[in-house]
């Protein structure tokens, strides 16, 4: 099944969430676990929730994608950056257990002059103090596009995060079709060798979603910045390739481009009409 959705304001709760994402087309969505600038987070409205579940079962909407807000800076130099990261994504999870088939996206974080390798032991030091053997939300470390201290735009990055986290079966890997081309990975001209340089750095089976945006910029530029489908830098003949290669056609897709909701509805129906 093609699953496909875009990226949902959250005010509402997650009913209204589901029942946007159907009316437009969509059988996934995304959402910001809280203001994506901030720290605050309204209360849980345990009734709503089970309300979406009932409805998530009767529309097939298998998986949803929670998005950890920007702010969120596992690897800061400031000792209250990481201390509100650790807050923040300890109670993002026993937030989202209560929803069935979601999963937690975010940013791995930007070193700050500190070095990678800094980072990579920070960012891998709150996700061994966060993760439980019985949570059931898997957590996405979500691929970027390599701009200024960023880490994560490359693969032996997230690899490196894995390996440091004792409990990586947690873990899964979000790729943002934008941030990697950006990045250096040329998905336009050798899609097969960059998911065989995943598969042999990342490995295949930690893939667990896609972000599917076009790029205002040209390959490699580290700049970071989405596009509607087919008006940027990676076409929709591009887009067309990831979305039907058989390494990714089953995984959910998430639209993150710049679009208001009736944008999103043309965007999705525009690539049912591109899925083979």
């Amino acid at each position: 099944m093609f699953r496909i959705g875009c990226h949902l304001s959250s005010q509402k709760g997650f009913l209204a969430m589901g029942e946007q994402a159907v009316l437009i087309g969509a059988n996934t969505f995304q959402f910001f676990t809280r203001n994506p600038r901030g720290g605050s987070v309204k209360p849980l409205d345990l009734e709503d929730i089970e309300k979406y579940n009932t409805f998530a079962k009767e529309n097939d909407i298998k998986y949803i994608l929670a998005h950890a807000p920007y702010t969120l800076n596992a690897s800061a130099a400031k000792e209250y950056i990481r201390v509100f990261a650790k807050s923040t994504m300890l109670e993002d999870i026993s937030r989202l257990e209560y929803i069935k088939g979601a999963m937690l996206n975010f940013h791995p974080g930007s070193h700050v002059g500190q070095g990678a390798d800094v980072g990579i032991e920070l960012i891998s030091g709150m996700l061994n103090e966060v993760l439980t053997e019985e949570q059931q939300t898997v957590v996405l470390l979500e691929t970027m596009a390599g701009k200024g201290s960023e880490i994560g735009g490359k693969f032996e990055e997230l690899r490196e995060i894995i390996d440091k986290t004792a409990l990586n079966s947690k873990l899964g890997v979000c790729l943002d079709t934008c941030h990697i081309y950006d990045a250096g990975y040329d998905i336009i001209n050798n899609l097969d060798e960059v998911l065989s340089e995943f598969d042999r750095i990342i490995g295949l089976s930690h893939l667990k979603a896609i972000h599917l945006n076009d790029s205002k910029n040209p390959f490699h530029s580290q700049k970071d910045r989405h596009e509607k489908i087919g008006e940027g830098s990676l076409g929709a003949m591009g887009i067309a390739e990831i979305i039907n290669h058989p390494v990714l056609r089953d995984l959910p897709f998430y639209l993150e481009t710049p679009n208001e909701i009736d944008g999103y509805a043309k965007e999705i129906a525009l690539l049912k009409t591109m899925r083979k």
